[in-house]
């Protein structure tokens, strides 16, 4: 099936490009070309925006200069045009030009742009509003002063479309499913994801690329795709920076700063950024369960403390070779102090009341080596790349019963990880309408987590024991190659890819009881084909259809047989034994931009096939069954599938007001393990546990609308709305949720600096409110501080000349400068 699908979509190019006959049109369109200069510094200005409007001032075409400065714009329509020259920081300039009989081939020489005296330091210009585009492989967003005024990434994600994160772990999923990657910059880090997140101001995020359906070029982890975080690229010559300050309060202060600097001139790039996140958050909820008349109270403070730093260094050998280096560490220090009761009203005998301390302490550090070739031909290229991280953490817990039987203990947690990746990436235009990408890629990783406890434990016979020691080994080698070609013509745009993967996994959990010791092992080798098509019949219409395979590897969690954590009356525990799942992906996507350039709207739709599920497992704890307890786990299940559909708009109805909005609906089939009783608890046996294969079919949808009213040049308001429909999952059903955030920004000093003002969920509507019946009939609810308000402070300083030579970023193929936040 895969070798005819190819076979078909290869036939269907060929033929197309056969019915295609340029010739008809080529006495009616001509070509313009040039080259645009620095008119100070007489050096090439790249990435120069080149538009072609006609007499009345609507643009018909366009395009940007190349690194060396130049342009060429072609299929511009005979008669009369302007030709606009626009560049940030620099002054417009205008030529007029008729294309026409003898004149279809105009060359404009060498355009000298002038510098604008406000332009020097425009080292990061933002957009009054954020604006979403659907590109050949994925949906880019790119942040205006609307979403960037939010705070930290994790609070700007909540604005994006198909993207949801969790307000209390901070756990991010894309189409309502958490099997997805996220990159910054196109590199990953070994920094869980929640905190990073938190780490990164907003004001930092240039866009955010959705990759739903990721090419044969990416790795093929993550169900749902990719969400990769572009920064903000300071390519001045000379020094600027940034810095950005938050504070936000409820309850308790949480406060986030960032400082980004930079030096350049034309041999080398030297960088550097320091952020951090210093926060105190308090939650509360409650659990009842009415079968046995029993509720449980929960209060947890979480406190934390991140610090991020960066250093890096671009270096130009030559105008072909270049050669980066930079590294990242972070340091976190978190506590979260708990309470939870259990109360039990027709059996006091059963009430517990714990308190405990859970405290981490995590070093992370990424060091990253890069060399790219530059051939003779314009994006003909070669690079290597070696990115090495580590990850430590210490999390001690104490747990004290205030009451109940059980006996206080202390949990001992440390997680030692590293992972190598070499990747060497070749990219060769084949032509002006093709191109070949061919690339190697090894990925070694290691994960080393050790457990002890002072408590005790029932063992399976109901006799209490000393807990166990616990050692958990996790090895995975994966070595992979890819090969993509794409190919232009006329209308239609085609990419067809192939990765291939083999993979080594190791496991090994060694227990003080011999008797537990548990291993894995599982080696494999697949295929992952990618296939895109794109017909734009006109530049107000684009089509998109896309094909992937795509594999769902079980993270540490998953399959680490050591318990996770513990409530009186719920524990998780990982499945060493589980395997990846696999998806078929297909999905089809549609643009349309607005009449007189007033905005844009993208519809999409896509299924998903999925082979051996993943999905919880809950079980009824066997050593104590008449307490209510359960285990939480994973496991595999039958095959499945989910669909969905996604729309997306930015409008501007006047011009002081405009409208970014998306709606996403998904379905899916979830399959899971749930347990029940056949007898009343407080007599129920072993015997009388129910174990059955759950199915829950999910309806979800969520939409969201921002609002950005522009009072004037330096004043503008903004607000946001979210609603999330109903949500199922296999042990609870999610009550639908709402809340409405306002913001004000005011800009001085010349659009330098910026201070912000945002008071959000104004109605005090978020929670987590659910209800369930398996394995126990049960409803419950989670509060957190939502109901804040924020103020933010963001100032640019320094100043330059022009954007230097950059080099290429090797995950999302375009080309940025070395200079970040990350």
């Amino acid at each position: 099936m895969k070798n005819l699908f190819l076979a078909c979509l290869l036939l269907f190019a060929i033929t197309t490009q056969a019915h295609t006959d340029p010739g008809n049109d080529a006495d009616k369109t001509g070509t313009i070309s040039g080259k645009v200069l620095d008119a100070t510094l007489k050096q090439p200005l790249p990435y120069v925006n080149v538009i072609i409007k006609n007499t009345a001032g609507e643009t018909l075409t366009g395009g940007i200069t190349l690194e060396d400065g130049t342009f060429e714009i072609d299929k511009v329509a005979e008669g009369k045009i302007k030709l606009s020259i626009q560049y940030i920081g620099y002054k417009t300039i205008t030529k007029d030009i008729t294309i026409g009989k003898g004149n279809y081939k105009v060359d404009v020489g060498e355009i000298l742009l002038e510098e604008e005296a406000e332009g020097l330091d425009a080292v990061t210009v933002l957009a009054e509003t954020s604006t979403i585009q659907q590109k050949v492989d994925r949906k880019v967003i790119t942040i205006g002063k609307d979403l960037a005024a939010t705070g930290s990434a994790s609070e700007l994600m909540v604005g994006i479309p198909s993207v949801s994160v969790d307000a209390q772990t901070g756990d991010i999923s894309l189409r309502g499913n958490q099997n997805v990657r996220v990159m910054v910059d196109g590199k990953l880090s070994n920094i869980p994801t929640a905190q990073l997140l938190k780490q990164i101001p907003s004001t930092a995020i240039k866009s955010i690329e959705l990759i739903t359906n990721p090419s044969a070029k990416y790795n093929p982890e993550g169900m749902s795709g990719i969400i990769n975080i572009v920064l903000h690229k300071n390519t001045m010559i000379g020094f600027n920076g940034n810095l950005s300050l938050g504070l936000r309060h409820e309850k308790e202060a949480k406060f986030n700063s960032a400082l980004n600097m930079n030096y350049r001139n034309g041999k080398f790039n030297l960088y550097g950024s320091y952020s951090n996140n210093i926060s105190k958050n308090r939650n509360r909820g409650n659990v009842e369960r009415p079968e046995n008349n029993s509720e449980q109270f929960f209060k947890f403070l979480d406190k934390r403390q991140s610090h991020l730093y960066k250093l890096g260094l671009d270096f130009y050998l030559d105008d072909k070779n270049t050669m980066s280096f930079f590294t990242t560490q972070n340091t976190s220090n978190s506590s979260t102090e708990g309470e939870t009761e259990a109360l039990f009203y027709s059996n006091p005998s059963f009430d517990q009341h714990q308190v405990f301390l859970a405290e981490s302490d995590n070093m992370s550090s990424q060091y990253n080596f890069n060399y790219v070739h530059d051939f003779s031909e314009d994006g003909h290229n070669i690079e290597l790349e070696v990115d090495y991280n580590t990850f430590e953490d210490d999390t001690p817990a104490d747990f004290k019963f205030l009451l109940g039987s059980n006996d206080d203990y202390k949990d001992f947690n440390n997680t030692d990880r590293k992972s190598t990746t070499v990747n060497l990436d070749y990219v060769n235009p084949l032509s002006e309408t093709t191109k070949l990408e061919l690339g190697l890629q090894a990925r070694l990783f290691n994960s080393d987590i050790a457990y002890s406890s002072t408590g005790q434990t029932l063992n399976a016979q109901g006799v209490l024991r000393p807990t166990p020691d616990n050692d958990f080994d996790y090895t995975r080698d994966i070595y992979s190659a890819y090969a993509t070609f794409s190919k232009k013509f006329d209308k239609w745009t085609y990419q067809i890819g192939l990765r291939t993967e083999n993979v080594k996994e190791d496991a090994l959990a060694l227990s003080s009881e011999a008797a537990s010791t548990e291993t894995f092992k599982n080696d494999y080798f697949e295929f992952y084909p990618s296939a895109f098509i794109t017909y734009s019949p006109s530049e107000k219409n684009s089509y998109q259809f896309s094909y992937s395979r795509r594999v769902d590897r079980p993270g540490i969690g998953q399959v680490n047989p050591i318990k996770e954590w513990s409530t009186p009356l719920i524990s998780s525990f990982g499945n060493i034994d589980l395997r990846p799942q696999f998806t078929n992906s297909v999905e089809a996507n549609y643009t349309r931009t607005l009449n007189n350039r007033k905005g844009s709207v993208t519809g999409g739709v896509f299924y998903r096939f999925i082979s051996d599920e993943i999905n919880r497992a809950l079980f009824i704890d066997r050593t104590d069954v008449n307490s209510g307890r359960i285990i939480l786990t994973h496991d595999n299940f039958d095959d499945t599938s989910a669909y969905g559909i996604e729309l997306s708009s930015n409008y501007r109805p006047t011009k002081w007001w405009s409208i970014n909005g998306s709606f996403d609906l998904y379905s899916q089939t979830q399959k899971g393990i749930a347990e029940t009783l056949t007898a009343p608890i407080e007599t129920a046996t072993i015997d009388d546990i129910e174990t059955n294969i759950d199915e829950v079919n999910n309806v979800a949808w969520n939409f969201r609308m921002f609002n950005n009213f522009r009072v004037s040049k330096t004043l503008t308001f903004t607000a946001f709305g979210f609603y999330r429909g109903k949500n199922k999952t296999l042990q609870f059903d999610m009550k639908p949720m709402y809340f409405i955030n306002l913001g004000s920004r005011v800009s001085f000093a010349k659009g330098k600096g910026s201070f912000s003002l945002n008071f959000n969920d104004v109605l005090n509507t978020m929670k987590f409110a659910f209800e369930g019946t398996k394995p126990f009939v049960q409803n419950g609810q989670f509060n957190w501080e939502s109901h804040t308000v924020q103020a933010s402070l963001s100032y640019r300083f320094g100043g330059g000349k022009y954007r230097a030579k950059s080099r290429k970023n090797r995950d999302d193929n375009t080309k940025s400068d070395g200079g970040g936040f990350l």
